[in-house]
């Protein structure tokens, strides 16, 4: 397993399709996750530090969490079959349930998780940006810094 960090969420033109972008912590490759918008609005939300007025699903399902005295030890990405990514929830009791990697990541940011994804999907989806694109991430980076939860289309 490897741990990511989140990069961060954007929308991919021409078709207005958000995304979610890992990197590898101490390697060079990154992992892009097409999201929903409702998905990309709780990713970016978290990552801004943005508390809404009432609980979006993921801060109300971090809540349940820590009412219930559980703690979520990591999140796994661990599959990619037919074009579609796998997750699991580890607990630290040893349960592990089955999520959307954008569920399991939104619920990561909020609880301070880490997150990491197995050899065999960054394998196969994981991407290497020469240095000379490495520009381009800083532009993406700076381009998160401009941008708002609300200009996901949220439909929460």
């Amino acid at each position: 397993m490897n741990q990511l960090d989140v990069v961060g969420v954007r929308v991919e033109m021409p078709n207005n399709q958000p995304i979610v972008l890992l990197r590898e912590v101490g390697g060079d490759r990154y992992l892009p996750i097409w999201i929903g918008p409702g998905e990309a609005t709780a990713i970016a939300f978290a990552q801004q530090g943005m508390a809404p007025p009432r609980p979006l699903t993921h801060d109300l399902f971090k809540d349940v969490l820590e009412a219930l005295g559980q703690e979520l030890s990591e999140v796994r990405i661990t599959d990619l079959r037919d074009g579609i990514f796998y997750a699991e929830l580890v607990f630290a009791g040893g349960v592990e349930v089955s999520a959307r990697p954008s569920d399991a990541i939104a619920l990561a940011l909020r609880a301070g998780t880490p997150i990491y994804s197995s050899d065999e999907v960054l394998d196969d989806a994981g991407i290497i940006i020469p240095d000379e694109q490495e520009d381009e991430v800083e532009k993406f980076r700076e381009f998160l810094d401009q941008i708002s939860p609300e200009d996901f289309g949220s439909s929460q």
